[in-house]
């Protein structure tokens, strides 16, 4: 998919806006075990919330090493909470439509 434009990612912000955090970056940082979580999370999803207890200082790094590490795209942050997207493959599978801006 290609890089999402500043309406779609509002869009999937307030899609995301109810949603409760799926996964905790705790103590251990981000490990082979929570990719597999965050990879696992997204094909369930599509749209998920990860919420930093540790490492809050260095939430920005981590952020992007995850995001290049699961193939998802950067949503949003707030606070201590990241937002990320990844389309699922299988076109049935699909639950979140992005509107195509014209």
């Amino acid at each position: 998919m290609a890089e999402l434009k500043g309406s779609q990612k509002q869009y999937l912000r307030s899609l995301a806006h109810h949603l409760k955090p799926l996964i905790q970056i705790g103590k251990l940082g981000i490990s082979d075990a929570l990719i597999a979580q965050v990879n696992k999370a997204l094909d369930d999803h599509e749209l998920i919330k990860i919420k930093f207890v540790n490492f809050k200082d260095e939430k920005d790094e981590l952020s992007a090493a995850l995001v290049e590490k699961t193939g998802a795209q950067f949503v949003g942050a707030l606070g201590n909470v990241l937002i990320i997207y990844r389309q699922q493959k299988d076109k049935e599978k699909r639950v979140i439509v992005i509107p195509q801006k014209k």
